[in-house]
């Protein structure tokens, strides 16, 4: 286990006021050569606990901070667990909605084992270039792949049910996330030319411009930060397709902040790993 603990860097219908209750675990099933968690995705950085320590400790934060969700992190490799923990809360009367926060790259028979124990599903929508998978990911086949677990997903619950225009704190159904890479923008465009085919104008989507480049690539457009040009094509495009229900973060060039400063870039060997859950 990596951290648990209120996070404030979500969407705001998953953090709310008081934080998304999160849960990072360590490793990662997809392990992208980019994670800016790469400290316990591709490290290994954490502790072992027992499974009666995982929920003492998830009980603790939810007592002790009142968070509006359970948001399990990557949980793939510890879906078994997962499921133990939830049954633990509900047994104890916690019933916060249960978030699976996932890459995307989750295969069908898994999410319908899964579907008993989520509430809401956030998965990223990585690639839509195969050979961009390959490079970063070492999956090729991870657009339809991708596609086909968020169909499931959304069979499951739905679209969220708090949009970016009303939010409310969200309590069931299926956010999609979209990072920019920088130098990538036809594998951002090709993205969200699929979800608006598959899924329509509808789907509650994030866009986001958070990369930082944390380990160096071979790949030169890799080792820097996104432009707000890469941005601007990105965004004017997902306007054009007409999303309804859409997160925007912009990048730092908007407000003049330097890049170095975020708030949300983890350092998971300090106790409190996001600076911007600091004194919240």
């Amino acid at each position: 286990m990596a951290h648990i603990g209120p996070h404030f860097g979500e969407e705001p219908p998953i953090s709310g006021t008081l934080g998304s209750g999160t849960i990072f675990f360590s490793g990662c099933s997809l392990r992208c050569t980019f994670c800016q968690n790469h400290q316990i995705s591709l490290d290994g950085s954490g502790d072992i606990m027992t499974q009666e320590e995982f929920y003492i400790k998830t009980k603790a934060m939810i007592d002790e901070c009142r968070v509006h969700n359970i948001n399990f992190v990557t949980p793939d490799h510890f879906f078994p667990y997962t499921f133990r923990l939830v049954e633990q809360l509900r047994e104890n009367r916690y019933n916060l909605p249960i978030l699976y926060n996932t890459s995307g790259y989750q295969s069908i028979a898994l999410l319908k084992l899964a579907e008993e124990f989520v509430d809401i599903y956030m998965p990223d929508y990585k690639y839509s270039v195969p050979e961009i998978a390959k490079r970063n990911s070492r999956c090729i086949d991870y657009p339809q792949t991708a596609l086909d677990a968020i169909a499931e997903m959304i069979r499951q619950k739905g679209f969220l049910d708090s949009s970016s225009e009303n939010n409310d704190v969200a309590s069931k159904g299926v956010l999609v996330r979209h990072l920019i890479l920088p130098g990538k923008i036809e594998n951002s465009i090709h993205a969200l030319d699929s979800l608006f085919l598959e899924f329509g104008q509808s789907l509650p989507l994030s866009l986001m411009s958070q990369y930082h480049p944390v380990l160096r690539h071979d790949d030169p457009d890799m080792n820097r930060f996104l432009s707000v040009d890469e941005f601007d094509a990105v965004y004017s495009h997902a306007l054009e397709l007409g999303f309804k229900n859409m997160f925007v973060q912009f990048p730092s060039g908007y407000n003049s902040m330097p890049e170095e400063q975020s708030e949300f870039l983890p350092d998971f060997n300090d106790e409190s790993p996001f600076k911007g859950n600091r004194g919240r």
